[in-house]
């Protein structure tokens, strides 16, 4: 789509001509796309905007960092957010506290579970493990089962043993879907100490938590 297209579409009122032409600037340089990725920062259309935040992360310079953290901390629509977020981890490390920011404040499961799964991505045990700590003490079933997800993928890093603690601390929660999710994180570890929870999780009187604690004994 030729510039002139994109500019009659982007101020098109059907919100489906805008779609298109957002998605045309992929193929532009950032000092074409981003100056018009950033006009629709604040779109009435939240498909527009989750658009603009995937787009913004293709064009990686210091205006469409600082657009995304706009739309990461303040749009209204959860979806934007968490795609504002996986965009920003595509810059790198340089995302990685402000993600964490992001995580602490904002509470909504979508937002917190993009982010998680971006760190994990982007390796960055020590922010993962910050997050994961947070997201265990929300009332979110969904952010906590993700975050015991996030300790289990710690046991190749350098924070393995502290991520196995938080672990560990958790087989014996009276929630079932928590320890379900134990059961899994710990086969994820090789120690001692994970084989006597998983023998103590094979007892559990949930056959669902039975079932995650002998699926890799029945592979």
């Amino acid at each position: 789509m030729d510039l002139s297209q994109i500019e009659t579409d982007r101020k098109n009122s059907d919100f489906q001509y805008r779609l298109k032409a957002i998605a045309a600037l992929k193929d532009y340089p950032a000092d074409v796309a981003v100056p018009i990725l950033t006009e629709h920062v604040h779109d009435p259309e939240f498909l527009v905007r989750t658009f603009v935040a995937r787009e913004l992360g293709r064009q990686r310079t210091s205006e469409s960092f600082a657009a995304l953290l706009q739309i990461m901390r303040f749009d209204n629509t959860p979806n934007v957010r968490a795609e504002a977020a996986n965009s920003l981890s595509l810059f790198g490390r340089v995302s990685a506290s402000h993600l964490v920011q992001t995580f602490v404040t904002d509470d909504h499961w979508l937002v917190r579970r993009s982010i998680l799964a971006a760190l994990v991505e982007m390796d960055c045990p020590e922010e993962v493990l910050e997050v994961c700590g947070v997201g265990l003490a929300s009332d979110d079933a969904a952010v906590q089962e993700a975050s015991i997800d996030g300790l289990g993928a710690l046991a190749t890093s350098r924070q393995a043993d502290a991520a196995l603690s938080q672990v560990l601390a958790l087989k014996d929660a009276e929630a079932s879907h928590i320890r379900v999710r134990v059961a899994y994180a710990l086969k994820r570890f090789d120690t001692t100490e994970t084989k006597a929870a998983l023998a103590q999780l094979r007892q559990d009187g949930d056959h669902r938590v039975v079932g995650a604690a002998m699926e890799h004994l029945l592979s």
